[in-house]
């Protein structure tokens, strides 16, 4: 992140003369190539056009006017038909260790947001029963992904949208009141698509705990009420409980009941009506999607008054905008891919552009038992839950592995694998990084030696190549910020303090550090060990997990 802040500002003239801005056609980037240095640019193709020169001549003319302009800048090469690469000297990349040190938890953190307004809408599971494994990873992704977000400098809010309305809500009922009816000693028949878990027995026993057998004698109707809102109360509570757990924040919980119920959903339908965007044809109320690249309209309102899902989330994304917010982020099951051309037209209705909504996709976990899947379904009775995965395996593990790939690759989650404390398992790869550095500290000042804050002539002993790379490397986690919060994909810093901490380990193994020789060179690598312990912190925070200084 300094490597390329501090290389712009000093193109950034160059651009300026000719009246040009970094453009996304302008790239500074780590050349394939190791040996070309350390960032190379195409801004010299970017000017060719305004300047009226060819590009390998502005290249020629940016680097001789940059060379010896500044000692932190050791070398300016051009290369091809107008590239230009950069080698910054080693002084620039030790000064990073101290820039760590000073800002401690904070470093990294940047204002690439400029505090627009983002909501982020994860694992909203219909409250039909507790969460499973498939619902931890959205919940790690969402929770992740906000951490970052704000780290970045955006304004975000975190929401769940209880989907508490509709034909499973009544299945839900029904099946618990048929489990109640027969703790009462009654027949009684399970619906055929109803919920057949043993959470479904427990919330019977509950219900009959609290009121006796009082609702057998109600009404149907009014007993199925009772029933679907003592079962929704008491799974909601479960899932929020589990939440908590799992340090997985919800700001906002949104009832999809309560939408309905105050009309919004029918204010919506009645404005798309208006605008000449939603039309009756055969007794249905459709949505006129086709007009922003739907492949055919949508139903709205069924012939038979019933309104489908598609309404109801209309109606809610006009709420989200409503509220101000610039951008909505809708983390989805794999399983909605088709859903998201007729939301991004329901946006587009709304008045807004199709890019103020994204959606990112959560492919399934496929969970592992001694090299088995485990079968899950929510409705069968048979699955994995959230808190069974973590109660076995860890929080920490079961958010790492969560995040260790992107979205919207399958993932398989290996039980035996992440409860292993080996080299082979990736979570305790990176957290014993950590706690391995700690333990040098603890050994230190076991030995009389001081903790202090080198200044940067001590750091200059931090001149191989190895060390090099380890301050480039540490140099790269703004970088990696920036990335995972412009595609909104936490897996690159996953992916990024793995690749630290095998540096970090390989590092230890090859430079002796209490033992490295001089009391400056020894001070210089404690503090470098230092700086890759905090950029390590900081990054397993972000992604909601511990950062233990023993193992």
């Amino acid at each position: 992140m300094r490597a390329r802040t501090y290389l712009r500002e000093l193109l950034q003239p160059f651009l300026s003369e000719h009246g040009l801005d970094w453009s996304a056609g302008t790239t500074l980037e780590p050349p394939k190539d190791k040996r070309f240095g350390d960032l190379a640019t195409n801004m010299a193709f970017t000017l060719s056009k305004k300047a009226g020169k060819n590009p390998r001549q502005i290249a020629e003319d940016i680097a001789q006017r940059l060379q010896h302009q500044d000692d932190r800048l050791a070398k300016v090469e051009t290369a091809g038909p107008g590239f230009l690469n950069f080698t910054l000297a080693p002084s620039f990349w030790q000064q990073g260790v101290l820039d760590i040190l000073a800002q401690g938890d904070g470093y990294g953190a940047a204002n690439v947001g400029d505090r627009r307004k983002v909501q982020v809408e994860y694992v909203s599971a219909n409250p039909t029963g507790p969460l499973h494994i498939g619902h931890g990873r959205g919940a790690a992704l969402g929770d992740s992904l906000a951490r970052i977000l704000r780290f970045m400098g955006y304004d975000v809010t975190t929401e769940y949208y209880l989907n508490d309305a509709g034909r499973q809500m009544r299945l839900l009922g029904a099946s618990v009141l048929a489990r109640y009816r027969e703790l009462c000693g009654r027949e009684a028949a399970l619906p055929e698509d109803g919920y057949k878990g043993e959470y479904i027995r427990d919330l019977a026993q509950g219900l009959l705990e609290r009121d006796g057998q009082s609702i057998a004698e109600l009404p149907e109707s009014e007993a199925l009420d009772v029933a679907r809102e003592f079962a929704v109360a008491g799974i909601l509570d479960g899932i929020k409980q589990d939440l908590l757990n799992f340090r997985v924040e919800h700001q906002v919980w949104f009832s999809e009941s309560r939408l309905i119920r105050e009309g919004a959903v029918e204010n919506t339908l009645q404005n798309l009506h208006a605008a000449g965007l939603a039309y009756e044809q055969d007794g249905a109320l459709w949505f006129a999607s086709t007009r922003y690249g739907d492949d055919k309209d949508r139903v709205l309102r069924k012939s038979d008054g019933s309104l489908t899902y598609l309404a109801s989330d209309i109606a809610y994304h006009a709420d989200k905008y409503q509220r101000g917010f610039d951008l909505v982020v809708d983390i989805w099951g794999a399983d909605h891919h088709g859903y998201v051309g007729r939301m991004k037209a329901a946006v587009q209705a709304l008045g807004r552009d199709p890019d103020d909504l994204q959606v990112i996709l959560v492919q399934l976990v496929n969970l592992l038992r001694a090299g088995e899947q485990i079968a899950m379904s929510t409705r069968a009775g048979k699955f994995e839950t959230l808190a069974d995965v973590c109660a076995e395996v860890g929080e920490d593990a079961a958010r790492f592995i969560f995040l260790s790939r992107k979205s919207d690759s399958h993932l398989d989650f290996d039980l035996e694998l992440v409860k292993r404390q080996t080299m082979d398992n990736p979570v305790y790869y990176v957290q014993y990084a950590h706690a391995r550095i700690h333990s040098l500290l603890s050994k230190a000042l076991d030995a009389g030696i001081a903790l202090d804050t080198p200044n940067l002539d001590v750091l200059t002993a931090l001149d191989t190549e190895v060390d090099l790379q380890m301050l480039r490397a540490l140099d790269q986690f703004g970088d990696v910020l920036v990335c995972a919060a412009g595609t909104l994909s936490p897996h690159h810093l996953s992916h990024y303090l793995m690749d630290l901490a095998g540096k970090l380990h390989r590092y230890y193994t090859t430079h002796p550090v209490l033992a490295a020789g001089s009391s400056d060179l020894v001070q210089a690598r404690l503090a470098l060990c230092r700086a890759v312990a905090q950029v390590l912190r900081n990054g397993l925070d972000l992604l909601g997990v511990s950062a233990p200084e023993k193992m």
